[in-house]
C-alpha cells in the first residue's frame, strides 16, 4: 500500500476548439508517452481523428492533465458513438483514476450525445476493468499495432 497522498483532480469536458494549445499539448504529450513510449508501440497517435471528438481532462493542483479519453461521436470511428485513448498517468494508475475517466466518458456520451449504445476497442488485459464498467466482449482478440484488443460494447440499461 502507497502512503502517497491522493491528488485532487478537477475534471473537464470540452470539444476540441475548447481546448487550449497547452490542454492540447498535455494530453497528446500524456497519450504519447503511454501508448508510444511506455507500451513501445510505434503508432499514428495523431489520427486526424481529434478534431471531430470530445476530449475528457482530468488535471491536478498545478493544471498537469494526468487523465484522458476521447470520445468519438457515431460516425466519426464506428457507426456509433465510442470511447478511445483512455489513459491515466503511469504513476497515478493506483488511484483509481481509470474508472473515474470512464465514468465522466460514459455520462457524456449518453447525457450529451445521446448513445444508447458505447463501442470501445479495449486492450486485451483491460477486459474486466472495462466489464466492471457494464461493457460486454463483441469480438474475437485482434492484434492492433501489436497489442491484442477486443471490442466491447455498453448498452444502455
Amino acid at each position: 500500500m502507497s502512503d502517497r497522498q491522493q491528488p485532487e483532480i478537477t475534471w473537464k469536458i470540452k470539444s476540441f476548439e475548447e481546448l487550449t494549445t497547452t490542454e492540447l499539448h498535455d494530453l497528446l504529450k500524456l497519450r504519447v508517452d503511454v501508448f508510444v513510449v511506455e507500451q513501445a508501440c510505434a503508432y499514428p497517435e495523431i489520427d486526424g481523428k481529434d478534431p471531430m471528438c470530445i476530449h475528457v481532462l482530468g488535471k491536478n493542483e498545478t493544471g498537469e492533465v494526468i487523465a484522458t479519453a476521447r470520445l468519438a461521436p457515431a460516425g466519426v470511428i464506428y457507426p456509433e458513438v465510442s470511447i478511445g485513448r483512455v489513459v491515466v498517468q503511469e504513476s497515478l494508475r493506483s488511484f483509481g483514476f481509470g474508472k473515474v475517466v470512464m465514468e465522466h466518458a460514459m455520462n457524456f456520451c449518453k447525457d450529451e450525445l445521446r448513445a444508447t449504445s458505447i463501442k470501445i476497442a479495449g486492450q486485451l488485459h483491460l477486459k474486466k476493468f472495462y466489464s466492471d464498467l457494464g461493457f460486454d466482449q463483441i469480438s474475437e482478440v485482434y492484434l492492433w499495432d501489436g497489442i491484442e484488443h477486443i471490442d466491447m460494447r455498453y448498452v444502455k440499461g
